[in-house]
């Protein structure tokens, strides 16, 4: 039985593919059950299309195992087959085919005629016609000109190239049915907490190759007896209680480097890597997995496919330029633990800081594409409110002496990993619009908040109202709060009113007094309004109970 959002994830796949050409991504969070959605697609569309021939791509035999052992649990008795050296099957000729591209990208002749292929882990397609991927759908595409592609992943970017659907990219869409905050909600997933460490790893120095740190230098930076113990120790001084620790290290020598302190310490530790052979790192995991060993070092092997659900700590010892290797580290703290409702995460390499919460990770940008469009790097005098560029270091207007620039702060506030607390902005107005989406054509409201600063950028926020399900009803939710918040009465309204009406209505509300908020890509995400003490002594700040929606909100909208 699927998930409601699972459901959903299929049903907006078949509407886009239904009014699109092209090829879409669904874009799921890490531990949404995509082999789940995966299978029940596939059982899908072959009892309903039963001349369908379907092909499941993926990079990692771990993945393919995953998946293929949800097509057995949602369908018995599928007709499907693997094809993988790594695992040792060779099956071609079955209506649906489970493969890794490296061991099928050179047989397209023999996979001959496919009509859908469902790529897991979609970033991992270049954005360039080249690659293992291209190169092989290029071929099957010559067999079946009217194949369609499907992809899947929680990060929909590549460094240096930004999302996977910019151009020359595989990908024309982007279908986001829904959002770990959603998940949170309904109590699906574990929530993250990040702390600020005492120990913090530098990248000074390390050159630069593909968007990322260079792995030698980034291990010679880092792989430190000094700093290895040290970790180490505010690692147990921070860990009482917890059960089963994942560290990220920066590459092999690191890995063991860092489990043999742990082992120093009283620590029963164990290292993974790319040459561990596949019995002990089967072995190691499994032991990993019913707590015999409690702490698990590893470089660049865990970082996909590999579920531990209780693991109550992750260590962050690899600093990253790549956003999406940033996410899926941090997502493996995220599934449900049999002991306790959140996973620790002790950010040593500044990850959180670099890329954002994992809830509006900043998507990078193509090279040569400014990171912030449209801003320009400006400063203003406290003294006489003159705005300059940032690097002007005496206001021309005053005299007054600008303070010295600070570099990156890496302190962390508890749970910011989940992007809970953001960039605040006192408020000097708001309006309100009836708006039209572009992409869906569906109408919703937007509020536009202006700051008190000439600097300050027009915040938009965007609800939707009128959308079915759960983010409709977050959206209700939210007005019914706004709507007393903001001194306004529903005696006001009347039901013919349409969002026009109510937009023209909340324009005569009083605005918070703050907000703060995050930027997610293009957009910004709201994540807190802040009404003035004189608002909450008249009795109109929010009195409604949690997860009540006025009943008359519900008649009017």
């Amino acid at each position: 039985m699927l998930r409601d959002y699972q459901q959903r994830s299929i049903d907006q796949l078949y509407e886009w593919l239904s009014a699109n050409s092209g090829h879409p991504c669904l874009v799921l969070p890490t531990v949404s059950g995509k082999s789940h959605i995966i299978a029940a697609l596939c059982k899908d569309a072959i009892q309903n299309w039963t001349e369908t021939r379907m092909l499941m791509l993926t990079h990692s035999k771990e993945l393919i195992e995953q998946n293929a052992e949800k097509m057995r649990l949602h369908w018995p008795n599928a007709p499907m087959g693997i094809y993988s050296a790594s695992l040792n099957r060779k099956q071609l000729g079955e209506p649906i085919t489970f493969a890794g591209i490296q061991s099928i990208r050179d047989k397209a002749d023999l996979v001959g005629h496919v009509d859908l292929i469902i790529i897991d882990e979609a970033h991992c397609v270049s954005h360039n016609a080249e690659g293992g991927y291209r190169t092989f759908l290029k071929a099957l595409a010559e067999i079946n000109p009217y194949m369609r592609v499907i992809g899947l992943s929680a990060t929909p970017y590549r460094l240096g190239h930004g999302l996977i659907t910019d151009k020359p990219a595989l990908f024309d869409g982007l279908i986001e049915p829904v959002s770990i905050e959603e998940l949170l909600h309904k109590k699906f997933l574990a929530e993250l907490r990040s702390k600020s460490t005492a120990q913090k790893l530098t990248t000074a120095g390390v050159g630069k190759r593909g968007g990322d740190y260079i792995e030698s230098e980034l291990q010679d930076a880092v792989d430190t007896d000094e700093q290895n113990y040290g970790v180490v120790d505010e690692i147990i001084a921070r860990a009482e209680g917890r059960r089963s620790w994942l560290l990220f290290c920066t590459g092999v020598n690191h890995a063991e480097h860092v489990a043999e302190a742990l082992r120093v310490r009283g620590i029963v530790a164990q290292c993974v890597t790319g040459e561990t052979p596949a019995k002990a790192r089967r072995e190691i995991l499994e032991s990993y997995k019913a707590k015999e060993i409690q702490a698990l070092t590893n470089a660049n092997v865990l970082t996909t496919g590999f579920d531990a659900p209780d693991t109550d700590l992750i260590a962050m010892l690899r600093p990253t330029m790549s956003p999406a290797l940033y996410v899926q580290m941090a997502g493996r703290g995220l599934r449900l633990k049999s002991h306790t409702d959140h996973c620790l995460v002790l950010d040593f390499a500044g990850n959180v800081a670099m890329h954002g919460p994992i809830t509006a990770v900043k998507t990078p940008q193509r090279q040569g594409q400014s990171t912030v469009p449209g801003f320009p790097p400006t400063k203003i005098c406290e003294q006489c409110n003159e705005i300059v560029h940032a690097a002007v270091r005496v206001c021309p207007a005053c005299n007054t002496a600008f303070p010295a620039p600070e570099g990156p702060t890496l302190e962390l506030r508890e749970d910011d990993i989940m992007g809970k607390e953001g960039t605040r902005m006192f408020l000097k107005k708001w309006t309100w619009q009836n708006h039209t989406s572009r992409s869906s054509g569906k109408n919703m409201l937007k509020v536009n908040y202006y700051g008190k600063r000439l600097s300050d950028p027009v915040v938009s926020e965007y609800l939707c109202v009128l959308h079915m399900g759960y983010a409709g009803e977050k959206a209700l939710r939210l007005l019914a709060q706004m709507v007393k918040q903001s001194g306004m009465h529903h005696d006001g309204l009347t039901l013919d009113d349409d969002l026009d009406a109510v937009a023209d209505y909340m324009n005569h509300g009083t605005p918070p007094t703050f907000i703060e908020y995050d930027r997610d890509g293009k957009f910004f995400r709201v994540t807190k309004r802040e009404w003035n003490d004189e608002m909450e002594r008249a009795g109109l700040a929010d009195t409604m109970v949690e997860g009540e929606i006025d009943p008359y909100l519900l008649s009017y909208l």
